[in-house]
């Protein structure tokens, strides 16, 4: 953003507090001249503010009521995280998502038409609490919404996330986008991939769009509908329900009170003053086995037979790395 751009910006937000602000005030908080603070007010006034002057020695300026706002000073970055923050907002079941949904309109309405479109390009689904998304540069969100929106075949080099595969030069990659997604504080792609015919998940942040889309495509149904629960899915290593596939009860030798903070989405009971029931999940029965430990206590297996092996095979696996 410009030195001028900024100021009329600062100057915007003071007039903007409803009071009258003498001009030497004026140039004094933004480290100007007189004369500078007459010229940035005439811009603001080509740009359709009215603002209302006084004469003499204790003349000032002020913003009119009722002033209608002119286009937005946004630059394109801006555009995009505006978009994110309150479409975020709007999906996140709190008391301010009507109103995001209303400011995001009411802003939209004030855009210069080129911003406007970009506003528009942007669309996806928040996963999960809130959280900040990883560095994805605007460019590469607004070039996958835009392709899931237009339905059209997207082609990107897509970077591997090792060492190894980083120093190696990015795969190139054919999908069908779907959806955009924000989880566990990153961007993903949700899309099918047309040379592996199967659905992936990508991370945006290692995608670099290639400079044409596509033909158009007929979008494919979602396994279950529902793309968040096919996210959440896919990263409990799941490939159809929103569950993990190796699920177990315990009895943990601790008060409910200490195993049920940390418990993530598994269900806790009491069964007495020191000990408790917990049902939870993971990807493999080893992980599984291995997260119960965190919990420091005794840990009888109530179910299924696969877990009690698991602990057996941790337990082999720990004694041999303690006597190596």
């Amino acid at each position: 953003m410009t030195t001028t751009t900024s100021r009329l910006l600062e100057l915007l937000s003071l007039l903007q507090t409803g009071r009258g602000w003498p001009g030497s005030v004026l140039a004094e908080r933004l480290g100007v001249t007189h004369r500078t603070v007459r010229r940035d007010v005439d811009r603001l006034r080509a740009m359709g503010y009215r603002i209302g002057a006084t004469m003499g020695p204790d003349g000032g300026y002020r913003l009119e009521a009722g002033s209608e706002l002119p286009p937005l000073l946004l630059d394109d970055e801006q555009v995009v995280a505006l978009a994110v923050a309150l479409q975020a907002a709007s999906v996140s079941g709190a008391e301010v998502a009507e109103a995001a949904l209303r400011a995001l309109s009411t802003v939209r309405q004030v855009m210069p038409s080129r911003l406007r479109h970009r506003l528009d390009a942007l669309s996806f689904t928040a996963i999960g609490p809130r959280s900040d998304a990883g560095a994805v540069s605007p460019e590469v969100l607004v070039a996958l919404s835009t392709a899931i929106r237009a339905r059209e075949v997207l082609r990107f080099d897509y970077a591997g996330g090792r060492p190894e595969a980083r120093a190696r030069p990015a795969l190139p990659r054919t999908v069908e986008p779907h959806h955009l997604v924000t989880a566990q504080g990153r961007w993903y792609l949700v899309a099918w991939d047309l040379e592996r015919d199967d659905w992936r998940i990508f991370r945006a942040d290692r995608v670099s769009p290639r400079a044409h889309t596509g033909p158009r495509f007929a979008p494919r149904a979602l396994p279950g509908g529902d793309v968040a629960g096919f996210v959440s899915a896919r990263f409990k290593g799941s490939e159809q329900e929103d569950r993990w596939p190796c699920t177990g009860t315990v009895i943990l030798g601790r008060p409910v009170g200490e195993v049920a903070p940390f418990a993530g989405d598994g269900v806790v009971e009491a069964v007495g003053e020191d000990r408790c029931t917990l049902r939870t999940g993971s990807w493999s029965w080893i992980a599984l086995a291995a997260s119960l430990n965190r919990f420091d206590a005794d840990v009888e297996v109530v179910e299924p037979p696969e877990l009690r092996r698991a602990f057996a095979q941790l337990a082999a696996r720990n004694a041999a790395t303690a006597s190596g």
